[in-house]
This record gives C-alpha cells, sequence and structure tokens, in this order.
C-alpha cells in the first residue's frame, strides 16, 4: 500500500489531483470553524460584488448570504455524495457481478438481463424520478445516484472474475477443496480491485455532476446547501450578478478535473501496461 502511494505521489498529474482534493476536504471538514454562521443565513448587503468587502471575498447572493460560506458547506454535500453513493455503486456492482462471473449459467444470465435493463434506461432521468418520488433529501440523492450507477462495474467485475476464474491459482483452490467464499474474497478479489478502484474514482466525480444537476432543478435537499443549488437560485439574475453562479460552477469544474487527475494517476499506477498502451 505504501509503495502504491508512494508511485502515485511520483505520478504528476495525480500529486496534483491529490493535493488540491485534499485542500477540498480540508475546507469541507473545516467548514463549521472558517464560517459559523448558518450558510443560509443573511449576513450581509444582497448583491455584493466580489472583492469589495473583505468579510466577503467572493460577494453576496440576492439575500445577502455568503458566497464562500455557500462553497465550503456545498463541498461537505458534494463529498458526501460523491463519496458514499460510489461506495454503494461499487459494493453492489462488486456483489453481482462477482456472482454472475464465478458461477457462470443461470445466474450470469439471470443478473446480467437485470443489468442490462438498468443500463436501457437512461441514468439522469431515471436518478431524478427516484429523488422525486421518495422526496428530495439528501438520502434519496445518494440511494439513486448508487443505484443507477452500478451497472457498470459489475460487468467489469464480472468479466474479471470469469476470466480469473479459468486461471491456475483458482483452479488449484478448487481442488485443494477451499469454499467458494474463500476463492472469491481471498483469490479473485483482490486481483479485481485495480481496474474497481480506477473506476470509483471517476464515478465519484459523476456523482458530484449529477447531485449538481439534481440540485439545480430544484430537487436537492432543502435543508443543505449545495453548488448545484446556488446555480440554479442565481440563473435569474445572471446578468446583474454574474459571481453568483461562476465561483460554484467554478468550483464544480475545479473538483471534477482534480477527481479524473487522480483517477488517471491511479490507472498509470495500477495498470502501467493499460496506460502506456493507450498512449502509444
Amino acid at each position: 500500500m505504501s509503495s502504491t502511494l508512494w508511485r502515485l505521489l511520483k505520478n504528476p498529474s495525480a500529486a496534483i489531483g491529490i493535493g488540491l482534493l485534499f485542500l477540498v476536504i480540508l475546507v469541507a471538514a473545516l467548514a463549521p470553524v472558517l464560517y459559523p454562521q448558518d450558510p443560509w443565513a443573511m449576513v450581509g448587503r444582497p448583491f455584493l460584488p466580489p472583492f469589495t468587502d473583505p468579510q466577503f471575498p467572493l460577494g453576496t447572493d440576492m439575500m445577502g448570504r455568503d458566497i464562500a460560506a455557500g462553497l465550503a458547506y456545498g463541498a461537505r454535500v458534494s463529498l458526501l455524495v460523491g463519496i458514499v453513493s460510489t461506495a454503494c455503486a461499487i459494493i453492489l456492482g462488486v456483489t453481482l457481478g462477482g456472482i454472475a462471473g464465478y458461477y457462470g449459467g443461470l445466474a450470469d444470465d439471470g443478473l446480467m438481463r437485470v443489468t442490462e435493463f438498468f443500463q436501457t434506461i437512461p441514468t439522469f432521468i431515471f436518478a431524478l424520478v427516484m429523488v422525486a418520488i421518495l422526496s428530495p433529501s439528501i438520502q434519496s440523492i445518494i440511494v439513486a445516484i448508487g443505484i443507477v450507477s452500478w451497472p457498470p462495474v459489475a460487468r467489469l467485475v464480472r468479466a474479471e472474475f470469469a476470466s480469473l476464474r479459468s486461471r491456475e491459482f483458482v483452479q488449484a483452490a478448487i481442488a485443494l477443496g477451499e469454499s467458494d467464499r474463500h476463492i472469491i474474497l481471498r483469490q479473485i478479489l483482490p486481483n479485481t480491485l485495480s481496474p474497481v478502484l480506477v473506476m470509483g474514482s471517476l464515478m465519484v466525480a459523476s456523482a458530484i455532476l449529477t447531485e449538481a444537476a439534481i440540485s439545480f432543478l430544484g430537487l436537492g435537499d432543502p435543508n443543505m446547501m449545495s453548488w448545484g443549488y446556488m446555480i440554479g437560485a442565481s440563473r435569474t439574475v445572471i446578468r446583474q450578478a454574474w459571481w453568483m453562479s461562476f465561483f460554484p460552477g467554478l468550483v464544480i469544474v475545479l473538483v471534477v478535473l482534480t477527481i479524473n487527475l487522480v483517477g488517471e494517476g491511479l490507472n498509470d499506477v495500477l495498470n502501467p501496461r493499460l496506460a502506456r498502451k493507450g498512449r502509444a
């Protein structure tokens, strides 16, 4: 693990991504300390332009709320949704894909048909409908994004399991009479984690974008400040107060780019042959 982390830090793009991601996590963790007031509180003059008042460096919105405070608290929502929904999707995808790839036969056919069914539905529309049905909240957003995100993971894990099951070390474990559970958890699963980790890092970025889009449309958690809500609330005054949508949009772009840099670095470190082949 330490050697992998060291190689990751030696990768320029991954090092930059990890540094920026650490900064975002730090701001999110320290948001209550940096901005003890409620991000929904009206603390200044409405429509205060950025860089005109040291107390509100990024300005205020139409209600006099601090834009910088909204960005800090919005980072907590975005990271929470991105990480938890991706973890749920990976757990579900690895479980179903592993069963299908290891056992094959009817289990493979049945689970893959379910996976294909989910993949035929537009993911964002499906997530939007689920949030609307479950009522807008951070929990329903996480559940919706997790449910629409697991099929690619299941297909990847299924292919890896099916390939590894025919390898000599797995056949030797079967011949020695080891249980299926032991073979799956100790022999096959560790060898499939590299591509799953790479995919998972990119899924976090996708989940953050999906949450922002859902909040932009007004279906975000009404009790939690989010970047998507900030952009959606400012679209009617974009000509009058450009900063209200510019700064949240810029932060979303930078965070997604940062996570993609980390994902590319993971791909280079964990799959060096594939990375060199892609560059060639």
